[in-house]
């Protein structure tokens, strides 16, 4: 039986979300943040050769330091360490798509599975500790998450609405019924039908609303996580971010991965997330489709999708390093 889907403001007050600032930091310790290199040493790796035919979309960075990224095939999840560009497979995938993942300070990552929901594994061991139906609702595409302290919150690229799970004191998943659901309005406009729109997701500066990416007509939305009402951000003369797909938020420079596009947009933002100028737009000769992006010790670290080759089990991929 699907689980009872709920609609109303989930547990991310300002305090909450103020925290979210707290952890990020926190995250240095674990890869997760922009710092300079704490030390000189052997150079890493700017090409990690992935799996043929893994197919990446997501990536995420955690303690070792490793990356963490998952197969839009049949949904694996690969472990890459930075240092020597080796890795494997350490979550054997369930048949179905892997998109965006994080990875939380107790070793867990949450994964969207597109039209599966979400699920979360244990990054040590490769088992899944808990799946959701986010919604029962069809097309659905659950495309990218986001980590606060209290909220893990996924994108529907096909659904104009944001899911939670809200996270007990100590970090405990909620049960199957507990999936909250929060319809986009304000300055949202859904395109209808298989068309991407809500994609990449983050915080605000300030810790006090969400941003989401609309791919497919190209903003960049300031979302209140209570109510679910939108407000288009103010680029300035930035060309629209048509492509726009995963975000990496540190202190206040965003950066939004422009897949198609073969860049990522530096974009420096108010604190409340409302406004952002244009900084630059970093490009590299190797990019091919990149999709999302971490970043460690100052180094962006983004997937090669190949979005524009016909995937086969021989199609070799990548990830990419960048000076941020």
């Amino acid at each position: 039986m699907a689980p009872e889907h709920r609609s109303f403001a989930p547990h991310f007050t300002r305090r909450t979300l103020l925290t979210a600032g707290a952890a990020t930091a926190g995250a240095v310790l674990v890869g997760t943040a922009i710092t300079p290199a704490a030390a000189a040493g052997k150079r890493r790796p700017t090409v990690i050769h992935l799996p043929n035919g893994f197919r990446p979309e997501g990536i995420t960075i955690g303690g070792g330091p490793y990356a963490y990224l998952g197969s839009l095939g049949d949904g694996s999840i690969y472990r890459a360490d930075l240092r020597t560009g080796e890795g494997g497979i350490i979550s054997a995938g369930p048949g179905t798509p892997s998109v965006g993942l994080k990875l939380d300070h107790r070793g867990r990552l949450f994964v969207a599975g597109r039209g599966e929901g979400a699920r979360v594994v244990d990054a040590r061991t490769g088992a899944i500790l808990a799946s959701y139906v986010l919604t029962t609702a069809t097309p659905t595409f659950a495309n990218d998450v986001f980590l606060t302290p209290r909220t893990a919150w996924f994108t529907d690229s096909f659904q104009p609405a944001l899911y939670a799970l809200p996270l007990g004191r100590h970090g405990e998943l909620p049960g199957a019924g507990e999936v909250v659901t929060l319809t986009l309005s304000g300055d949202w406009s859904q395109v209808a039908g298989e068309v991407v729109n809500a994609n990449g997701i983050t915080a605000t500066p300030d810790g006090s609303a969400l941003l989401v990416v609309q791919s497919g007509v190209g903003g960049l939305h300031r979302v209140n996580p209570r109510t679910g009402v939108t407000e288009r951000v103010d680029l300035g003369d930035a060309a629209p971010l048509t492509n726009g797909d995963g975000l990496l938020l540190t202190g206040r420079t965003l950066y939004v991965v422009q897949n198609r596009q073969n860049a990522i947009d530096v974009f420096r933002l108010a604190a409340d997330g409302r406004s952002g100028v244009l900084q630059r737009r970093i490009t590299d000769p190797l990019f091919d489709v990149p999709t999302t992006v971490a970043a460690d010790r100052g180094r962006l670290y983004l997937p090669n999708a190949r979005f524009t080759t016909t995937p086969t089990p021989e199609t070799t991929y990548d990830v990419i390093s960048v000076p941020a």
